[in-house]
């Protein structure tokens, strides 16, 4: 593909290039030799150093800071289905050396060398999301790719309705891609099976990313009294009682997260064992401090309070908050998952955030255990933010 248009690095741009990060900010390319205005929005460029070295291939949009993201280091590849069909197989054979189970995230991203591209794997059903406008100009290549790898699919789903678009120019947009996607499905991870929203849920309608931290449930709930917060559809409320909790109550401000928490409850035979509260978290906790209330195990999973790094200071207070509740609704001895998907947010951030609750509560904690996002959603070795999800088990003494 040599024939494709280049663009030139300034001079010293290409050491971090080189080093292995697949991201190239607009101001690290010498727009006097290779003028951005002389791109469009999302297609295939040769990277080359400022001695005119090449770099890699990959794809462009001159409107977005991250204006070029690398696809292959091999500047003659063919960036066709059968290169998509190679990654993706790639990327498979870890998970299925990892999971009995075709229940995971298959495609993470830059972390499995396909920038802006996400595939979620439920059996036979497969979600996309596709969050750059150059993967958006291959997603017929994508889905080729899918059809042929996995030759009983039956269904794919586009969920291109993250707010990332919005910065790539992109419509925001669900729909199928292939047969017919179902409103609803069943999937199972820790043993346990769940009913998510495919195509109304949030992202791709279930987070595999916490499975590990989920198990690690087994140690801590066996006949305790469990409160789960931000419970979505259960994913952490459901396996706890599965795992031998004495009774479980799940709180979500979302009527339908809540329905489909009793709908996890019944298909597991638990109706006995889960109270869904229906309502705000923090209005949820203070009513059940408010009434006494008190937990033996405490699951705080909230969405990202911090999505952009100018909002850290107010999101860090929101933690806070939430934590120093859980830890004054939590029982002598008791144990508190408390979680970030922030990924402005570190885990030496997490760690004193806890700290200033255990003191603003006047109680000791402490650190039992520490997590982060399970290895089908692993970590680019050159790009913090692909860590992002940070758990932390903690005992109130």
């Amino acid at each position: 593909m040599t024939n494709l248009p280049h663009i030139q690095l300034k001079k010293g741009e290409d050491r971090r290039i080189r080093a292995g990060h697949p991201w190239i900010y607009s101001n690290e390319i010498d727009t006097s030799i290779t003028p951005l205005k002389n791109f469009l929005k999302g297609q295939d460029v040769i990277i080359e150093a400022y001695d005119n070295s090449l770099i890699g291939i990959g794809y462009i949009n001159p409107h977005s800071l991250i204006t070029v993201r690398i696809l292959s280091r091999d500047c003659n590849e063919t960036l066709d289905a059968d290169f998509f069909l190679a990654q993706i197989k790639n990327a498979l054979s870890l998970r299925t050396r990892l999971f009995s189970q075709p229940f995971y995230r298959l495609v993470f991203s830059e972390a499995d060398q396909l920038p802006g591209l996400v595939i979620d794997r439920f059996e036979n059903d497969f979600v996309v999301q596709i969050n750059t406008a150059g993967m958006e100009l291959k997603s017929e290549l994508i889905i080729q790719a899918l059809r042929e790898c996995f030759p009983t699919l039956t269904s794919i789903l586009l969920r291109n309705d993250s707010p990332i678009r919005t910065h790539e120019g992109l419509e925001l947009i669900v729909k199928p891609a292939f047969g017919q996607p179902p409103q609803d499905l069943t999937l199972t991870e820790n043993g346990v099976k769940f009913i998510a929203p495919l195509v109304s849920g949030q992202k791709t309608g279930w987070f595999y990313d916490h499975r590990l931290n989920r198990a690690r449930l087994k140690d801590y709930v066996s006949s305790q009294r469990v409160l789960d917060v931000f419970s979505y559809v259960g994913g952490w409320g459901i396996q706890a009682a599965c795992f031998g909790a004495s009774h479980v109550s799940c709180i979500d401000a979302s009527e339908s997260a809540c329905q489909f928490i009793r709908r996890n409850a019944n298909l597991n035979h638990l109706d006995d064992k889960i109270t869904v509260i229906c309502d705000d978290a923090f209005d949820a906790m203070k009513k059940l401090l408010g009434e006494n209330k008190n937990y033996d195990v405490i699951i705080l999973d909230p969405p990202a309070f911090v999505k952009k790094l100018k909002d850290k200071k107010q999101g860090l207070i929101a933690y806070q908050r939430l934590n120093e509740l859980a830890l004054r609704l939590l029982t002598p001895n008791g144990i508190l998952f408390t979680c970030s998907c922030s990924m402005h947010i570190s885990m030496e951030d997490m760690l004193e955030l806890l700290q200033r609750v255990a003191y603003r509560t006047h109680t000791p904690i402490q650190v039992l255990e520490r997590g982060h996002q399970g290895p089908d959603h692993p970590l680019h070795i050159c790009i913090p933010e692909t860590n992002y999800l940070k758990a932390v088990i903690v005992r109130k003494l």
